[in-house]
């Protein structure tokens, strides 16, 4: 073009700086983001060209950001395809700010930000997000192309002149404003194209240093990946994080786009599984440190990047959730990580018994809320066995379904050294430990989709082998009151607390005076409330005391009440609960000194003459 050309953008809307700032401004770091891959695009077309035609100027293609902090110009510049005056029109006259102008009237009169995923699209513009004026320097790759200028400081009027630039490509100076020095940094500059433009097929450079990796290991062949190259990539994604346990490889081409490695981290706390390490990214320019909307909820304990090309990503979060594509990918997702952990239990189940510990809690969660996911992994169901192994839930129930009749034993993991393990393990049955906050919740799904199973804890009642169905019966004595009567009378007077009901019976251990019966849904009910803070003692209103009537201290006390020392009966009738709380776990803190207090008492008075 022979002379300088200016005009005005077609857009109706006046305050369009005003609400794209307004919008954008906190993330406003996405600018070097758009500008980037609109360079990398052109870098793209121009390698796409050149397998038909002949252009000056070589294949190092590479992009370059430079500053300089006197005069607060920072300059994005690639050697790709470049612009003619005619180009520049179209595409950034035209199609860039009619591209702004879309999204300002799609939220100039949203009252509250909307949940913007990506705000692709935006392109071009988003450099005005920084810059009091912008100009860009362009030379189509065309022979005999003339180089083009344009510059704006309003971002609606222009001038468009001819160049004197000699190379193909474009060169893009932002002007920064007074509220943008941070980016005169080489620092900043780097940490900004490691995080969006870290994979980009085009190497990037900041002041002269190369700032991208490039390579993304996601769109190699899995079978051409070595688990030495998983691991090096997973420490590069998510430094300090240790080894990953194993990953998914996901390469899909049809019925839609989709790449990337979820790794399985190692979970060290519960805790960990709240965090969110999923990266996401769209041909390779990262998106959002959030997939929520792409994978269920007990996947984002996975760590790790997905990339999908075909995903529209500038709107709204509950446009996804409603998306069918979404939901595709999302089912394709699951189905892959169960596959993967049947693929680790039957190529190595020693090592998947190691690890799982480490995955049960986000396995369990999963089953819990996706149908397609128990279906495929509901085999694959570990506890720890009170015998000491990891024992897979089914076979659990197989080798005890004749001892336990059809009941699914199970205790806390610190209750393994409990008086209920002990009567358990005398009579050579076996139970579950669980300790997970989750357990509570996973034991009645389990209960839900397999009626034949009944899940019962070892405190709740105790089981028919224990007892001694030899024992002499309870008979009534002169006054017409059996044993069990006695005993009643004695500890009611001596626990003096509504709500305990006693029972008597003969076990087979002779050790045991005592213990505490809680029902089963009681149980649950008091595990359910200490997640939400609640006290254990919020649920012991209703409970059970069982006394063993063959136990030697139970008989010394029914002998004592009868004699000279009723009083005496009655403080060992109250130890002998307190000791069955105790046993229980289910003294609190501010009941403790009571008990300390009658132990005391009580010692003292047995030492008496």
């Amino acid at each position: 073009m022979s002379e300088e050309v200016k005009g005005r953008i077609s857009v109706e809307t006046e305050n369009i700086f005003p609400i794209i700032k307004k919008w954008l401004y906190s993330e406003k770091d996405i600018f070097l983001r758009e500008l980037v891959s609109n360079s990398c695009d052109a870098i793209a077309k121009l390698k796409k060209i050149s397998l038909n035609e002949e252009f000056e100027g070589g294949t190092d293609y590479r992009i370059d950001l430079d500053f300089d902090q006197e005069t607060r110009i920072l300059t994005v510049q690639d050697n790709g395809i470049g612009m003619t005056d005619e180009e520049v029109n179209r595409y950034i006259n035209q199609i860039a700010f009619s591209g702004a102008e879309e999204f300002v009237k799609k939220y100039q009169s949203e009252g509250d930000k909307p949940e913007i995923i990506g705000h692709f699209g935006l392109g071009f513009y988003s450099s005005f997000m920084v810059s009091s004026k912008v100009k860009i320097e362009t030379k189509s790759y065309k022979k005999g192309s003339t180089p083009v200028v344009w510059e704006s400081e309003s971002g609606t009027e222009f001038s468009l002149k001819s160049g004197d630039r000699s190379e193909r490509g474009t060169k893009i100076s932002l002007y920064l404003d007074g509220d943008s020095g941070e980016y005169l940094d080489q620092w900043k500059l780097k940490e900004l194209v490691r995080k969006y433009c870290d994979f980009l097929p085009v190497s990037i450079y900041v002041k002269g240093e190369k700032a991208n990796k490039q390579t993304p290991l996601w769109s190699e062949q899995p079978s051409s990946v070595k688990k030495e190259q998983y691991d090096e990539f997973y420490q590069y994604l998510f430094p300090f994080a240790g080894e990953p346990l194993f990953h998914v490889h996901l390469n899909v081409d049809y019925p839609f786009r989709l790449q990337g490695i979820l790794y399985f981290p190692r979970l060290k706390h519960e805790l960990d599984a709240n965090r969110m390490g999923i990266k996401l990214y769209c041909n390779h320019v990262f998106v959002s440190d959030e997939a929520k909307e792409l994978v269920p909820q007990f996947l984002t304990v996975l760590q790790g990047t997905l990339d999908i090309p075909d995903l529209p990503l500038n709107v709204s979060r509950s446009y996804l959730q409603n998306d069918p594509l979404v939901k595709k990918i999302s089912s394709h997702i699951v189905k892959k990580v169960s596959d993967k952990l049947q693929e680790e239990w039957t190529k190595n189940p020693e090592e998947f018994r190691k690890n799982w510990d480490e995955i049960s809690l986000f396995v369990k969660y999963g089953m819990m809320t996706d149908e397609k996911f128990y279906e495929s992994a509901k085999d694959l169901i570990f506890f720890r066995s009170s015998n000491g192994d990891l024992t897979k839930l089914e076979e659990y129930v197989e080798r005890n379904k004749e001892k336990n009749s059809g009941k699914v034993y199970y205790a806390g993991e610190a209750e393994l050294s409990s008086v209920y393990m002990d009567l358990l393990k005398s009579q050579g049955l076996e139970a579950l430990l669980v300790d997970s906050r989750i357990d509570n919740h996973f034991l009645q799904f389990l209960e839900g989709k397999n009626p034949d199973w009944k899940f019962q804890r070892v405190d709740s009642e105790l089981a028919d082998q224990v007892l001694d169905k030899d024992a002499s019966p309870d008979l009534a004595d002169q006054d017409n009151k059996t044993t069990e009567d006695r005993l009643k009378e004695i500890f009611t007077k001596a626990i003096a607390r509504e709500g305990v009901e006693i029972k008597t019976e003969a076990l087979k251990s002779e050790d045991i005076p005592s213990v505490i019966l809680l029902p089963e849904h009681l149980r649950r009910l008091a595990e359910m409330g200490q997640m939400y803070g609640q006290k254990p003692g919020d649920f012991l209103k209703n409970h059970t005391l069982l006394l063993n009537r063959k136990s030697k201290l139970v008989k010394n006390i029914l002998g004592l009440s009868k004699g000279i020392h009723p009083e005496k009966a009655e403080k060992l009738a109250r130890s002998v609960y307190d000791l069955a709380l105790l046993g229980a776990k289910l003294i609190g803190e501010e009941e403790l000194s009571d008990l300390i207090r009658r132990q005391r008492d009580l010692l003292e008075d047995l030492s008496s003459d």
